[in-house]
């Protein structure tokens, strides 16, 4: 599958759905804007509740929570941040992929899919945007 530098996606499991973004080569671990809330276990599985606030709405999602790691950030930093792994939609493909939960309000997008997601499933155009958006194709195939 072909996919542009930024593309609509959707985390069915977490009820999300045409989530703008970033398709991004450089980064190993994908990630989404969420704020964590609650740290619990439910029979006898670690989860995580977290806020996801993008397109004026703020939008409260459970999952199980995978993991806590060391993540260095865009700018260097490093963060500790909680992991979670939900089926994650591009175009027609869906997939378990791993997400950070990061505070990405500064970011243009609220989601960006690393290599990690994208290996052995996707090959990125980097000159073209919205491949396998087809709610917003009309924008796709012009070149930035």
């Amino acid at each position: 599958m072909v996919v542009g530098w930024r593309e609509l996606v959707s985390l069915p499991e977490l009820g999300l759905a045409g989530i703008p973004a970033k398709i991004d080569t450089g980064a190993r671990t994908s990630s989404l804007h969420g704020q964590v809330l609650e740290d619990f276990v439910r029979d006898g599985e670690r989860f995580v509740r977290f806020a996801v606030d993008w397109d004026g709405t703020r939008h409260f999602c459970e999952a199980v929570h995978v993991d806590v790691r060391g993540i260095t950030s865009s700018n260097g930093d490093q963060q500790t941040r909680f992991v979670i792994k939900s089926p994650l939609t591009i175009g027609n493909l869906t997939f378990r992929a791993e997400i950070s939960l990061a505070d990405r309000s500064q970011m243009q997008f609220p989601m960006l899919i690393g290599r990690t997601a994208l290996r052995r499933r996707m090959v990125v155009d980097s000159g073209h945007s919205w491949l396998q958006s087809p709610a917003i194709a009309h924008m796709g195939r012009i070149r930035r």
